[in-house]
């Protein structure tokens, strides 16, 4: 496999900007270099880092979407100068292994979360523990999220879950719309846990378990823990690194700001 891959997702944005980075790179060092350029939005990233792990090169990513906080601003003047001077930053993903109600289990990886969500009218029932210990026995609500540092400022943050520091070594666990207990803010628990998810009625109340954007339907019990064997190495723009990104998104949340 060549060094040096470009990958875009198709659509007009993206190809325009594959194509100004491609005249750009012909001619330059980079042709050579170890490493797979991602163009597109955070889902498109998330895709492209489960696919191409294996072959262990360092990802940089150029934002074509909205938000794009697991990409960089695309720069067509300073493009070069980005791509030879970065920050690099290492995460792991949350491995999720679910058993649905035929006994049937799979297995998938989240680099941002994993999300326990009621898939009919009723409310979600679920208990919660990690390890031995109960963190919670019995929730009622719309679901539950267990995220990553990396994951805490996306679907975690629209359901006013924490925001973790990427070196804090923990996970979040935050609940979508608890019913009972109403007041239940979700705890930070250490990124050594193993946590477990059952669903206390899935005759009545079915939930699915999401893995960032694989989908298991009727799950029953939902295994949750790091998986330290997988790392993902991201680049950044020196200086405007998702450590960074993640502090903006801390400051907004202290002060109120959208």
């Amino acid at each position: 496999m060549k060094n040096l891959i470009i990958v875009s997702d198709k659509n007009k944005k993206s190809e325009t900007i594959k194509i100004k980075v491609l005249k750009k790179i012909q001619n330059s060092q980079f042709k050579n270099r170890k490493m797979i350029i991602v163009i597109g939005g955070d889902g498109f990233m998330l895709q492209t880092l489960k696919k191409y792990y294996k072959y262990k090169k360092p990802f940089y990513g150029i934002n074509s979407g909205d938000y794009g906080f697991l990409m960089n601003k695309f720069n067509e003047k300073k493009i070069l100068k980005n791509l030879s001077k970065t920050d690099s930053i290492k995460i792991s993903p949350l491995q999720m292994v679910v058993k649905n109600k035929f006994n049937k289990v799979k297995k998938s990886i989240a680099i941002n979360e994993i999300s326990i969500l009621r898939q009919s009218r009723q409310a979600a029932s679920i208990s919660i523990r990690s390890g031995s210990k109960h963190i919670i026995k019995k929730l009622r609500g719309d679901g539950l999220l267990v995220c990553t540092p990396a994951g805490s400022t996306a679907y975690n943050l629209s359901v006013h879950g924490p925001i973790l520091n990427l070196n804090s070594n923990k996970l979040a666990i935050s609940p979508v719309s608890p019913f009972r207990p109403r007041r239940w803010k979700g705890k930070i628990v250490s990124n050594k846990s193993k946590i477990l998810i059952k669903n206390l009625n899935p005759k009545k109340r079915p939930i699915s378990s999401v893995a960032d954007n694989v989908e298991v339907r009727n799950a029953v019990d939902i295994r949750i823990s790091e998986n330290k064997n997988i790392t993902f190495n991201l680049l950044y723009n020196k200086n405007k690194s998702i450590e960074k990104k993640i502090k903006i998104e801390q400051l907004r949340k202290e002060f109120g700001k959208s």
